[in-house]
């Protein structure tokens, strides 16, 4: 999808996309005001009629549910500065999608020391969204 510095018009502002049953919306996020209002991003959400929205542009991690649906920026893997902040800590995520199941891994860098945090993300569409945090070693950052 297009982000605010593509160029190009020949990307999308937003996809849809289905894996397993569910119906994953994908979008750059500057389009949505006020940057990463949860509202704004739940209106996109049911606008473009998805059970996962995949969203960005604040450079945050962020993971929500609301009204039985789900919200998860990745944030920034080189935690690039925002004109929102400059305090941005490097993270991404990896998403594995099971039929009626999402796992979402999170991997942030921790403050002050060259350690990556590993979080643990879960949302069925027949539960609700929980997280709950790994409770292994931190794996040092190359």
């Amino acid at each position: 999808v297009r982000g605010d510095f593509d160029e190009t018009t020949a990307f999308p502002d937003s996809k849809v996309i289905t894996i397993g049953q569910f119906k994953i919306g994908l979008c750059h996020g500057h389009q949505v005001v006020p940057w990463g209002s949860l509202d704004a991003l739940c209106m996109l959400q049911r606008r473009l009629d998805v059970d996962i929205l995949v969203t960005g542009h604040t450079h945050r991690f962020k993971a929500y549910k609301h009204e039985d649906r789900f919200i998860i920026n990745p944030g920034s893997a080189t935690g690039a500065f925002t004109g929102l902040s400059d305090d941005v800590r490097p993270s991404f995520t990896l998403m594995d999608i099971n039929d009626d199941r999402a796992v979402v891994y999170v991997y942030e860098l921790t403050e002050g020391e060259p350690r990556v945090k590993v979080d643990k993300v879960e949302f069925s569409k027949k539960g609700a969204a929980k997280q709950q945090q790994q409770q292994q070693q931190p794996v040092a950052a190359s």
